[in-house]
């Protein structure tokens, strides 16, 4: 589904994520997210009635929710935690392929700029809780100890946002292909 295929909400959503991961929140302007949406400012503030900030909760949603699905996805089909992580890594080095290589974390990019705010920050702990916590939930099912698996998803998450961060320096996913090998040594 293309872009203008997408309602007017969803178009608002979508073109928020891309600019606000490229620019931060302080780097984009409702004006650029409008023309880029091709949406009347009316749109905007019936979607979005606190404007810029709804709009980038909403990104930051959004992209929490994809997370998600990748972890859901991978461990599905996974016969061991080293193939859902491995598999999770993978899929999130196809992302960052497929995204422009100088563009941030799709959550820390937009609700870290603002670092006053927070409520940007409330929803990024509750973002990344609900990824660890997911994480640690198909772990436990697969026989590892609950303490132990909170662990594993929570150092997961750090060498994911790290490695995000080198794969930008270096404009290679392959950083982010090789935690599984870090993590599992």
């Amino acid at each position: 589904m293309t872009t203008e295929e997408l309602s007017a909400k969803e178009r608002l959503v979508a073109v928020s994520a891309a600019l606000l991961r490229r620019h931060g929140y302080h780097g984009v302007g409702l004006n650029d997210i409008l023309a880029a949406a091709k949406v009347p400012k009316g749109s905007l503030y019936h979607h979005f009635p606190g404007g810029k900030s709804d709009l980038a909760m909403a990104a930051a949603d959004a992209a929490g929710k994809e997370m998600v699905r990748i972890i859901d996805d991978s461990f599905q089909t996974a016969g061991s935690v080293e193939d859902g992580i491995t598999t999770i890594c993978h899929k999130i080095a196809k992302l960052f392929d497929i995204f422009d290589r100088a563009d941030g974390c799709p959550v820390t990019s937009v609700l870290f700029d603002a670092p006053e705010n927070t409520e940007f920050r409330e929803k990024a702990k509750q973002i990344f809780d609900t990824w660890i916590g997911t994480t640690r939930d198909y772990v436990v099912e697969m026989g590892m100890d609950p303490d132990r698996a909170t662990d594993l998803a929570e150092h997961l998450l750090v060498l994911l946002e790290g490695a995000w961060i080198m794969a930008r320096a270096r404009q290679s996913s392959d950083m982010i292909r090789s935690i599984p090998a870090r993590l599992f040594r």
